[in-house]
């Protein structure tokens, strides 16, 4: 089996400098999301057709099991499919789908492919108002005879609800004859891929037609109101699949999932949270309004309070996070770990029912179990060229309003008084204070502003 994907198009609607077939949806291109469906059906043969922006589009999805042909000059659909006619295997279906048709599932395709058996299949739908797409024309039997163009049509052929999606599924080996024999003497001036359905009925040959789940699964774009619209419909199917499977969302239409969100039981997501990446959520975790997670795996129950902002990190189960929070990459953080409000942790990793409550920065740093962080403190890990370690060994207290100079190492069971500068190792089981004299000066007057 072949799958010709196509996707040379302008997308002049669109008013971009963007291929549109490379509009996101999800965060992922349109075209991927198409090339990721083909993928599920296993292929002998997947070929993408490109056109404008071709360079672009090749680069942005290139893989090894892509081929790829080129339409210079877009003159329809059936003239698209010939170019990537040399490379497909003769035997078995061929499948097209479209670069901007993304949510179209791999049931909906399979059942395509049953239909169609060793004859033709249409995946068509049926819809209220059909203006603009080609119309499916059967005989007084049921049977297709063929698809009319919207420009083409009559005024009864106009009237028709059931429309051509664009996918079809068709025998490879008459593949070359039907497209040979394709005519542009039509409005558009196009070879339309849709004028072999009626060769097809000329032969004799069976003609079948399939319909998806949803009207949602065969949507084009073509401007920036589909492509939202798209989104929406995307969000709130995934939003559906995550309250099916037992997830408490607070409103399934302010959900964005770009990327994939696997979950335990019992987990709680508030308003407006985006999940990019890959981000797991372990049993009874919630996650409060606004938040984002990119590439982030969280323990079980914990709770992240609102505007948190997580990037490839792991989180400890029991945890207590944010409101405020930020966790750059290369944090690892482990059981019972407390993370305030305003605080930012990067490449660094915190010990089990350790606590930075307050306006903190850890950077570069590895922190043993149960120590507190005081507000205002930061690790320097940094000297404007190279990047240094600080090492907190368990049981350490920090006071508040400390800057430990990297690299350094705190000793177990330490304290830091506040205000501490430490540039040296602070001993285990002392206090080190490293602060100015305080003094008060007698009979001081604060300046006075001068009248004018």
């Amino acid at each position: 089996m072949n799958i010709v994907i196509l996707a040379a198009g302008q997308g002049k609607r669109m008013h971009s400098n963007l291929p549109k077939v490379l509009h996101p949806v999800a965060g992922k291109p349109l075209l991927a999301h198409v090339i990721d469906t083909a993928r599920t059906l296993s292929p002998e043969k997947l070929v993408v057709v490109r056109g404008h922006g071709g360079d672009v589009v090749q680069a942005s999805v290139a893989a090894p099991d892509i081929g790829w042909a080129e339409q210079a000059q877009q003159l329809g659909t059936g003239h698209a499919l010939a170019q990537a006619l040399p490379q497909l295997g003769g035997a078995g279906q061929t499948l097209v789908l479209y670069g901007d048709v993304p949510l179209t599932t791999p049931e909906t395709l399979k059942h395509l492919l049953h239909a169609a058996g060793d004859g033709l299949a249409i995946l068509t739908v049926n819809l209220a108002n059909p203006t603009g797409y080609g119309r499916i024309v059967r005989d007084a039997a049921g049977r297709v005879c063929s698809i009319v163009e919207e420009k083409d049509a009559t005024l009864a052929q106009k009237a028709i609800a059931e429309v051509n999606t664009g996918i079809m599924a068709m025998p490879t080996a008459r593949l070359a004859d039907w497209l040979g024999a394709l005519k542009n003497d039509n409005a558009q001036g196009e070879y339309y891929l849709t004028d072999i359905v009626a060769l097809a009925v000329a032969e004799g040959l069976p003609v079948s037609t399939a319909q998806p789940a949803g009207e949602w699964e065969v949507l084009g774009v073509n401007s920036k109101v589909q492509l939202a619209e798209l989104e929406r419909q995307h969000q709130r199917n995934i939003a559906d699949r995550l309250l099916v499977a037992g997830v408490r969302l607070a409103d399934p239409a302010r959900i964005d999932v770009r990327g994939t969100l696997t979950h335990g039981r019992d987990v709680a997501i508030d308003v407006g949270c985006v999940f990019e990446g890959a981000v797991e959520l372990g049993d009874a975790v919630e996650v409060g309004p606004y938040c984002v997670l990119k590439n982030v795996r969280v323990g079980a129950g914990t709770r992240i309070a609102a505007f948190c902002h997580f990037e490839d990190a792991v989180i400890g189960p029991d945890g207590i996070l944010g409101p405020y929070a930020r966790l750059r990459p290369g944090t690892e953080l482990g059981p019972e770990v407390h993370i305030g409000n305003f605080v930012e942790v990067k490449k660094s990793r915190i010990g089990a029912q350790s606590k930075a409550n307050h306006l903190a920065y850890i950077g570069d740093a590895e922190i043993g179990q149960r120590v507190n962080v005081g507000a205002g403190t930061i690790t320097c890990n940094y000297d404007g060229a190279n990047k240094f370690k600080t090492i907190i060994e368990d049981d350490v207290f920090i006071g508040s309003d400390t800057q430990l100079v990297a690299p350094v190492t705190v000793g177990r069971g330490a304290t830091l008084g506040a205000g501490t500068t430490l540039t040296k190792d602070a001993p285990a089981d002392a206090l080190t204070v490293s602060r100015a004299k305080q003094i008060t000066l007698s009979g001081w007057q604060r300046p006075v502003k001068e009248k004018k």
